[in-house]
């Protein structure tokens, strides 16, 4: 349990639209604090799960062997209202500089989308096509992520919110750890909708196979995570399969939900329900279904 209140507070800022931010000192290194953010949609919540989602789904990148933001769980407590934070340790505070994909995608002069838009086709075609490193090694690290996020459930990972750390001595470019995974795990679900998706195999359907989307789009339209990666219509997106799925251990994941500070004994349920649905019936169905067909 850690009270982030009373540490020193850096003047670095930090961008993004998911909660406030403020640079401290913990243990002599430097942390993005973040708050919880207002909920969008669920106007019943004071406020999202998001810093919990943060934390838990940047341990379970760490458990399956990605690098990653280390994150940290606590509270902060201001004009008497104290509220659960998350800290996430700045990977670039030794001078490194994070440039996102949308920056590295804006080089791209013959695109017909901006840094920004997050059509596959085009994302695809950037990390052919870039030069600041070994294509094969930017499109192996793309679709790792994109099948983990398809088991956390993160609906929000943007050309924005993932990219590179660029050394402005050396001219270097390498790949940041994963960061920003606040929008995992239904983070604007309350206990009522906890209750219910645990209890009703329809509200478990719906959050297994319809939400979230993912953030990538397919000719405009966001990618269900389960119809596109059972399709197995992507080679490169097979084989990222083919790696992560072996490493994903569901009781280290149990694990790391239940030493998870300050979350009650319905959150916990709730997330190791949907981590397992989402690991058998996205990508355990999938693996086995590309094992079938590669025989």
């Amino acid at each position: 349990m850690i009270d982030f209140t009373n540490l020193p507070i850096r003047n670095k800022t930090y961008a993004g639209a998911n909660g406030s931010k403020i640079s401290v000192i913990y243990n002599g290194e430097q942390y993005m604090l973040k708050f919880p953010a207002i909920p969008s949609k669920n106007r019943e919540m004071s406020y999202s799960n998001g810093c919990v989602s943060e934390y838990i789904g940047c341990h379970i990148f760490d458990s399956i062997g990605i690098p990653v933001q280390e994150t940290l769980l606590g509270t902060y407590t201001r004009n008497g209202r104290k509220k659960i934070v998350v800290a996430c340790k700045d990977f670039t505070a030794n001078g490194l500089i994070l440039q996102d994909f949308a920056s590295l995608k804006n080089t791209m002069i013959d695109s017909i989308h901006n840094g920004y838009g997050t059509e596959l086709s085009d994302i695809l075609m950037t990390l052919e096509e870039q030069t600041a490193m070994e294509p094969h090694v930017l499109i192996t690290w793309f679709w790792n992520i994109f099948i983990i996020d398809a088991l956390i459930g993160n609906w929000d990972r943007h050309n924005g919110n993932w990219g590179f750390l660029y050394n402005n001595n050396t001219d270097e470019i390498t790949l940041a750890p994963v960061y920003d995974c606040g929008s995992c795990l239904f983070p604007q679900a309350d206990e009522e909708i906890m209750k219910r998706t645990l209890e009703d195999p329809d509200e478990r359907n719906l959050r297994v196979f319809e939400i979230p989307l993912s953030g990538i789009k397919i000719n405009g339209q966001k990618i269900r995570y389960f119809d596109f990666i059972s399709s197995l219509q992507n080679s490169e997106c097979n084989m990222a399969l083919k790696r992560i799925v072996p490493k994903i251990d569901i009781k280290e994941i149990n694990r790391i939900v239940d030493k998870t500070p300050f979350i009650s004994s319905l959150q916990k349920d709730f997330y190791k329900m949907i981590l397992k649905e989402r690991k058998e019936r996205i990508l355990d169905y999938s693996y086995q279904k590309l094992c079938r067909q590669e025989k």
